[in-house]
């Protein structure tokens, strides 16, 4: 794993823009990649099935996750198309070329579509597939732009976060901050709650923003870098942070599991446990899937273990979602796992078309969407 990671973080200072996915960056390029724990059997107790589907494009080494709007469902691929879906039928209603090669992506609100390039360029189009502006940020983009309140907040993969108009792509402010000599290339975005931006960075911190200036709130310490090598003490948060509106949590790649009060930064709890893909919170619990494929499932006011599914390990886990009482991960496989939220028990599992599922599954009024690296889109209800 050490020789794998230095790889990966050489690169990254090198400034390459092509490296792949975190997970073979990580576990496989020495290797070493542990095979995939086989799938156990049990009796569903739920029936999910594919509603509709479609193809959109190969993500190659991006992690893209779809937009869902009212007005239906946006989605990219690596080779720059973008395009329009009908939310439940996936029935196509337009597809554009970007004419680049995209890596970040996508975001869609306020009749704004927003994607990024690996040289840093942000294109945003309107419902219509309209060319509005381009411009341009300090490096490349690897998470979806988060569109709201006029403004366009995108993430550089060098932890810049900015916020431009989302009327002609002008910057509104930057926030940068130092960033240690060896990181992870992380796909993870931001957080946006009421007038409040949050957003995980390497060695391990998590920052509060005002949203309309950039304005730090608070900074805190989800994990603290240890160890003796460089290698041993690298802590990022890679993924986006979660929050119900009363605490805000997030978790570090070789750290710690951490909830803080979303208005001060205090530590309310924290706990021993590393992620590169991410969490969710519900009323009772958060949910998070660990580098070796476990789910954990902590209650969110303490931290004490509620329960603990292992029976997915090494199958590189999504960050979960929790719906409609059950806790879902999809896998390197494209299997799409259902959990009882009390007990982490296998209620349901289906597979898609074989190919891995790096983002969230995202929630729909009724069913489910999952996109695959093969482009593949998924409606899935029960």
């Amino acid at each position: 794993m050490r020789r794998a990671l230095a790889c990966v973080l050489l690169i990254t200072l090198a400034g390459c823009q092509t490296v792949g996915n975190m997970w073979d960056d990580l576990f496989g390029s020495s290797g070493t990649k542990r095979a995939p724990e086989a799938l156990v059997q049990f009796n569903p107790s739920i029936d999910v099935k594919i509603r509709s589907n479609a193809n959109i494009g190969s993500a190659v080494n991006s992690i893209f996750t779809p937009a869902l709007t009212k007005e239906g469902v946006f989605a990219v691929s690596n080779d720059g198309k973008i395009a329009h879906f009908e939310t439940d039928t996936l029935q196509e209603k337009w597809r554009i070329d970007a004419g680049k090669k995209l890596t970040g992506g996508v975001g869609a609100a306020e009749n704004l579509v927003v994607v990024g390039t690996a040289k840093g360029e942000v294109l945003a189009f309107d419902f219509n597939g309209k060319a509005l502006w381009q411009t341009r940020v300090s490096s490349e983009v690897l998470s979806a732009p988060q569109i709201v309140q006029g403004l366009a907040i995108v993430r550089s993969g060098d932890g810049r976060v900015f916020a431009l108009s989302a009327k002609d792509g002008s910057r509104k402010w930057l926030y940068q901050r130092p960033t240690p000599a060896l990181t992870v290339r992380s796909f993870g975005g931001v957080l946006i709650d009421k007038n409040a931006l949050f957003a995980g960075f390497s060695g391990g911190k998590l920052i509060a923003l005002e949203l309309q200036t950039g304005g730090l709130g608070w900074e805190a310490s989800v994990a603290l870098p240890r160890g003796v090598s460089e290698l041993e003490r690298i802590a990022d948060v890679t993924s986006t942070p979660v929050t119900d509106g009363r605490i805000v949590c997030a978790v570090a790649f070789q750290g710690r599991v951490a909830c803080f009060e979303p208005q001060s930064g205090n530590l309310i709890w924290s706990r021993d446990i590393s992620s590169i893909s991410g969490m969710a919170i519900d009323a009772k619990n958060v949910y998070i899937s660990d580098v070796n494929g476990t789910v954990h499932a902590l209650d969110k006011n303490t931290g004490a273990y509620i329960w603990k599914q292992d029976k997915l390990a090494y199958r590189e886990l999504s960050a979960p979602l929790v719906y409609r009482g059950y806790v879902v991960v999809a896998d390197l496989q494209g299997y799409v796992h259902f959990m009882s939220r009390d007990d982490g028990a296998f209620v349901a599992r289906i597979s898609t078309d074989g190919s891995p599922i790096r983002a969230q599954p995202a929630p729909l009024n009724d069913g489910l969407l999952v996109q695959t690296k093969k482009g593949g889109l998924f409606v899935l209800n029960f």
